[in-house]
């Protein structure tokens, strides 16, 4: 019997790369050891309780929260005041175009 040539679909149509789908947690803190600025420049898309925040300082999608900056509140060192917001986070890399790979817990 003869064996048929059969293109196959490329492995990163099938399933996302780990490079494809941003980290569980992200800071745009400078101080923070969460920050990546190679991450944040390729541009983060956070979706919190259905709806895309785009003032989002942190966020972990595991734990279920976001922190967000509290009105123009600034603490004594000049940084600004942030709470934390809890619910579903779902978060994916906007340089991918109309529909990326989402990371969601």
């Amino acid at each position: 019997m003869s064996e048929e040539n059969t293109p196959e679909a490329p492995a990163s149509a099938a399933t996302p790369s780990a490079q494809d789908v941003p980290p569980d947690r992200l800071s745009v803190s400078p101080r923070s050891p969460l920050f990546d600025e190679a991450l944040l420049r390729r541009g983060v898309g956070i979706r919190f309780k259905g709806s895309e925040r785009t003032n989002v300082e942190e966020y972990c999608i595991s734990e279920g929260w976001v922190r967000v900056q509290a009105g123009k509140t600034m603490d004594r060192k000049g940084n600004p005041l942030t709470i934390k917001l809890n619910g579903p986070v779902e978060a994916w890399f906007e340089d991918l175009g109309d529909n990326p790979p989402v990371a969601k817990a």
